[in-house]
C-alpha cells in the first residue's frame, strides 16, 4: 500500500504546493497504485510535504519518492533518454525550483494581500488568542531564510527579473514540443510543470502568472499535463479550522 501525503486543489491551482504536485504527477508516470492523505507535518522528521509511506517505509522529498519508487520498480522516469538528455532534466528541473519557487513563496507569502487570501487559511486551526504571534513567527522565518540566502535581498523587480530568465530559458528549451524532450513526458517533466503551474496561478495578484503566460507554448504545455495527470483525484479535505 503507497499513500503520497500532501494537499489537494486549493487557491484554484491543483495544490498549494508545487512539489506535491510533482510528486503526484511522478507517481502517475510510474504506474503505481497509490492513495491519497492530507498532510501532516508535525508527524514526520523533516516536516516537509509531500511525504509517502509505501508499506510502512517513509520517504521524505520529491526527489528520494522518485528514486525510492524507480529502484522498486527497476526502471526509470528517463529511460529511453540519452545521458545528456536526462543531465538537462535534472538541470531545467532543478533551476525551476530555484528561482521561480522562491519568487512563488515571497509573492504569496510576504505580499500581505496574498497571504491574506491565501496562506494565511492555513493557520486557522490555531486558536486566536496564539493566531497572530505563531503567523509572524512563521512569516519572519521566511523572510529571514530568503535574506540569509541572498534571494531576499534583491528588490522586488529583480526577483521577478531572475524569474524571467528562467521562465524564458524553459520556454525556449520546450519549443514546439510536446514536452521537455519531445513526444513522451519525462522525469523533469513533472517537476517543471508543476512549478509552471504554481507560477501561472492567477489566483494571486502578482506580475509572475504573466511572466509565465506570455509565452503561448508553456500556457499548452501546463494545460496538457495538468489535463492528463492532475484532474479527477478525490483529496480529502484538510482541516482548517
Amino acid at each position: 500500500m503507497i499513500t503520497l501525503y500532501g494537499w489537494g486543489p486549493m487557491f484554484d491551482c491543483p495544490s498549494p504546493s508545487s512539489f506535491v504536485m510533482k510528486s503526484l504527477i511522478q507517481l502517475q508516470m510510474l504506474g503505481v497504485e497509490f492513495d491519497l492523505a492530507v498532510a501532516d507535518l508535525e508527524a514526520v522528521p523533516k516536516m516537509k510535504a509531500p511525504y509517502l509511506v509505501d508499506d510502512g517505509t517513509l520517504v521524505e522529498d520529491t526527489n528520494f519518492i522518485r528514486w525510492h519508487l524507480e529502484n522498486k520498480l527497476g526502471r526509470s522516469l528517463d529511460d529511453g533518454l540519452s545521458a545528456a538528455e536526462a543531465a538537462a532534466g535534472w538541470a531545467l528541473e532543478r533551476m525551476a525550483e530555484d528561482h521561480v519557487v522562491k519568487n512563488i513563496i515571497t509573492q504569496r507569502w510576504m505580499r500581505d494581500e496574498n497571504f491574506q487570501k491565501g496562506p494565511a487559511l492555513f493557520f486557522m486551526g490555531i486558536p486566536e488568542p496564539q493566531r497572530t504571534a505563531v503567523t509572524e513567527e512563521v512569516r519572519g522565518g521566511m523572510r529571514a531564510y530568503m535574506h540569509g540566502q541572498g534571494f531576499g535581498r534583491h528588490s522586488e523587480t529583480e526577483q521577478l527579473e531572475l524569474a524571467d530568465r528562467d521562465i524564458t530559458a524553459i520556454a525556449n528549451f520546450l519549443g514546439d514540443k510536446d514536452y521537455l524532450f519531445g513526444d513522451a513526458p519525462a522525469a523533469a517533466d513533472a517537476g517543471v510543470a508543476a512549478v509552471l503551474i504554481a507560477a501561472a496561478c492567477e489566483f494571486f495578484e502578482t506580475p509572475l502568472s504573466g511572466l509565465v503566460r506570455r509565452h503561448e507554448n508553456l500556457v499548452a504545455y501546463i494545460t496538457r499535463m495538468e489535463a492528463r495527470y492532475l484532474t479527477g483525484h478525490d483529496w480529502p479535505v484538510p482541516e482548517m479550522a
